[in-house]
């Protein structure tokens, strides 16, 4: 999968909140890889990292995997071809989801 181009269809974008939980605050555009089944039996989950506005789809490559280690799911990584990001930025992104589990991110 990394390496991979792949199109998201965000339904969580920069700036929204979570549909449940009301407190969590979407600093990137979040959203699923149609035709791809998770671990949890729904869509492949996607953060879309280096667009620093709202989308409501967006083509990119996969850069990493954030495997979620008390979870059924991973969620995957998704940015623009020719972005970089380390492994501290990717969490340091994705942290105000992410701090609720244990993870590792695989590149």
């Amino acid at each position: 999968m990394i390496g991979d181009v792949v199109k998201v269809i965000v339904d969580r974008p920069l700036g929204s909140f979570h549909p449940k939980h009301e407190d969590i605050y979407y600093p990137v555009n979040y959203g699923y890889v149609p035709g791809c089944v998770a671990g949890d039996g729904e869509e492949q989950d996607a953060y879309i990292l280096g667009v620093g506005e709202p989308v409501e789809e967006f083509v990119g490559k996969v850069i990493a995997i954030i495997h979620r280690l008390d979870d059924v799911e991973d969620k995957w990584v998704v940015a623009p071809e020719d972005a970089a990001f380390t492994a501290d930025e990717i969490m340091e992104q994705v942290a105000f989801q992410e701090r609720f589990f244990q993870t590792e991110i695989r590149m």
